[in-house]
């Protein structure tokens, strides 16, 4: 879990209750494409050899962080496009879902929503590998059913 400014926490730590619901270890770090690229090369070039298996980036503005993380590594990267004052978050989507082919990157939604998203889509992804894991998942969108079907319009 990689963010590029420490603004980012309140969005990016939506993912981090959705992995923490899973069971799933991670790590959270800022790392700016901008304000520290050779730290950010670093990390996204290590990243397999350190034992990560997904990396989820949020960014703002011009978020380039989840982009420039998926040139340096082919682990899955999601990015996470986090709202902005400027334009409600609709140029960070753009930053992040504009990517040349060759170097995906699998983008959600923006904000909280997408945060989650992220969440779940690293579980679902680390689920391919994990019957455990496939299991949390099931549960999971069980309760989302049953909250579903609990719901009363007054």
């Amino acid at each position: 879990m990689i963010m590029g400014s420490s603004s980012d926490w309140e969005t990016m730590k939506n993912a981090c209750d959705i992995l923490d619901a899973m069971d799933i270890p991670y790590e959270k770090k800022v790392i700016s494409a901008h304000r520290t690229p050779d730290l950010m090369f670093e990390y996204a070039a290590s990243a397999r050899e350190r034992g990560l298996k997904v990396i989820i980036a949020g960014a703002g503005g011009a978020a380039h962080l989840p982009g420039m993380t998926a040139a340096k590594t082919t682990l899955p990267v999601i990015g996470v496009p986090v709202k902005s004052r400027a334009l409600n978050g609709i140029d960070s989507l753009m930053s992040i879902v504009q990517m040349p082919a060759g170097i995906p990157v699998a983008t959600v939604a923006i904000g909280d929503s997408g945060a989650k998203n992220a969440g779940l889509l690293a579980a679902q992804i680390l689920s391919a590998f994990d019957e455990n894991l496939k299991n949390r998942l099931e549960a999971y969108r069980e309760s989302l059913a049953d909250k579903a079907k609990g719901s009363e319009l007054e």
